[in-house]
């Protein structure tokens, strides 16, 4: 994700949790985004993201009824020729009703954000932003297999979300950010049209906590009902508080801005953000397992199936 641009977040006591939904396992999402971490950084141009590529790609073609990579190029503001894929895997893909779930999968070559100046030119390991909510993808996957859901879904992993930065200050620069779902839009956007979309960023510090996200509310407040509503039947509702939270730009405004009505699961208070810090050790296999069971959860509940 971008930037944090405004809003507030409250504190309050939720109900205890409850079973939740049943299949989806946070402990393989736990391991899931420790095997990313392992590849590396996963930036594009470099070995660590084309082994990361075919590693996601084989771990969903064993699972999802079709998977396929979809590669692009973006020249960057700063002439840098970007070689780019999205990963595009589904359930039931003959079914009109569907749901779509996405990720971004690359990450950061910059850590901007570092205390340590040394380290700022350096890619961040990236493990809640972009390994955890890859990881729940695939565990859902995972739990989708093994039990196929009574409804269409599309999981779409994205690439080149985390790019844009000035060479020597680095800066943030948008127009070479979100460059997946910018691709997706201008492919998919004129013609795709799922029930809505959830994207999942930055889930899986521990103790997490996920604000109603302030563009998922401008543009599909329903959704945003939808989700909470479920997390809160699920005994998770300090975990999804009905709070206003901060307005991010994220890859569910460039689709939400193609007719592709998107909210964002997103725990924006991380400090290791953008920086050599966002290590595994801070991801807890708990908070993944509540938002893959609420994302299950609503699944089930919208094909009927619980």
């Amino acid at each position: 994700m971008l930037a944090a641009l405004a809003g507030s977040v409250c504190h309050g006591e939720g109900p205890t949790p409850a079973a939740g939904a049943k299949g989806f396992d946070g402990d393989l999402a736990d391991s899931l985004v420790r095997r990313q971490v392992d590849f590396g950084p996963r930036v594009p141009g470099t070995a660590a993201h084309d082994q990361a590529l075919e590693w996601m790609t084989d771990y969903l073609r064993a699972r999802a009824d079709t998977v396929e990579q979809v590669p692009f190029t973006w020249v960057t503001t700063y002439g840098d020729t970007l070689h780019l894929t999205n990963v595009w895997a589904r359930f039931r893909p003959g079914d009109s009703r569907r749901i779509l779930l996405t990720a971004h999968w690359d990450t950061r070559p910059v850590a901007e954000e570092d205390t340590i100046g040394a380290r700022r030119s350096q890619p961040i390991p990236g493990a809640n932003d972009g390994a955890s909510g890859v990881a729940v993808l695939l565990a859902l996957a995972e739990a989708l297999h093994a039990a196929p859901p009574g409804i269409g879904v599309d999981l779409l992993l994205t690439d080149g979300e985390d790019w844009g930065h000035k060479p020597n200050s680095l800066e943030t620069v948008i127009t070479d950010m979100l460059l997946g779902a910018r691709h997706f839009a201008q492919t998919e956007g004129a013609t795709y049209r799922p029930l809505y979309g959830i994207l999942l960023d930055m889930v899986g510090e521990k103790g997490a906590r996920f604000p109603e996200e302030a563009y998922s509310m401008q543009y599909a407040p329903e959704v945003v009902s939808r989700v909470w509503e479920r997390a809160a039947e699920l005994g998770y509702g300090e975990t999804f508080p009905q709070v206003p939270g901060q307005a991010i730009v994220d890859d569910h405004v460039i689709l939400n801005q193609a007719g592709i009505r998107t909210i964002d699961i997103i725990d924006f208070d991380y400090p290791p953000w953008h920086t050599s810090g966002d290590t595994p050790d801070k991801i807890g296999a708990e908070s993944l397992d509540k938002v893959g069971e609420v994302v299950l959860s609503v699944i089930r509940h919208e094909a009927g199936q619980e």
